[in-house]
């Protein structure tokens, strides 16, 4: 793929002006955040003054995918179990919920089903926060909705090739563009200066041996996305099973015995989490 069609590509993702706008809230939380001296009390204000965006906040802080259910009462409360990156991350979610639904049948379902896989999986390999990974799980497929909302022609021609070539959305996408939507995701990343971390997650997920500063939050992501699509919960754009990279069990230290007991556990988040709107 040539250098300017590449950056044309790139351009068109981060024409954002048919994205849904990310909410004031979030735009003021970010600023408070250049204050080391901030506290949670303010943050909260900020995103309580925006009642429908709070009303989404809890709604989805108290589901599975957090390993709170039914526990958090307040947006402040939220902010001292789960930490400002946690509470940025469902801000972003539940904005783009709607054209995620609309984009691709499916990926709002495979989305949670692994952010809840990467919270068992962080759990189990003994890593603090285990709510961080969970939000780079949520969020490991926003390329995919950059490219249906702005660039319906380009999604179409993945479905096209998707459908007659039998390979997964990942390697069509690969084959058409060149790329990705792990690269759209680091884009976009950067566009909304999301931490690294989360940025780290969405984007390496699929070579988390190569992520430079994360490697854990990708291996997460991986593994997670790979159990999702054991279960058939949801769709990542494909029916494919998506291979799993022996170097990620590595890379956290877990066995083929650790994951059975995730998928063990998982199967009961999934039912609970089926059918979790923002509508």
């Amino acid at each position: 793929m040539s250098e300017d069609l590449k950056t044309e590509i790139k351009d068109r993702a981060l024409e954002i002006r048919n994205l849904p706008t990310l909410p004031l809230a979030l735009t003021e939380v970010s600023t408070l955040l250049d204050d080391p001296e901030v506290s949670t009390d303010e943050v909260a204000r900020v995103i309580g003054r925006d009642q429908v965006l709070s009303a989404k906040v809890l709604k989805m802080v108290n589901s599975p995918v957090y390993g709170f259910p039914g526990r958090i009462g307040s947006v402040q409360h939220s902010l001292v179990l789960l930490g400002l990156n946690v509470i940025r991350g469902v801000i972003i979610s539940t904005s783009v919920f709607d054209i995620m639904v609309e984009s691709m049948a499916g990926l709002w379902e495979h989305s949670l089903g692994c952010a809840t896989a990467c919270q068992r999986l962080a759990r189990r390999a003994g890593f603090k926060d285990p709510e961080e990974y969970s939000v780079a799980g949520l969020l490991h497929d926003l390329g995919k909705v950059v490219t249906a909302c702005q660039m319906p022609d380009v999604k179409a021609r993945i479905d096209e090739v998707v459908a007659a070539d039998d390979l997964t959305y990942f390697e069509a996408e690969r084959k058409l563009l060149g790329f990705g939507h792990d690269r759209i995701n680091a884009w976009i990343a950067e566009h909304w200066k999301l931490p690294l971390r989360l940025k780290e997650g969405m984007a390496m997920h699929h070579k988390p041996q190569l992520a430079q500063y994360y490697p854990d939050v990708a291996a997460v992501v991986h593994i997670g996305d790979f159990l999702t699509r054991v279960y058939e919960f949801g769709s990542g754009g494909d029916d494919q099973a998506v291979p799993l990279k022996p170097e990620a069990l590595k890379l956290l230290k877990l066995t083929m015995c650790d994951l059975e007991v995730v998928l063990d556990e998982l199967e009961g988040d999934l039912s609970e989490i089926a059918g979790l709107r923002f509508a």
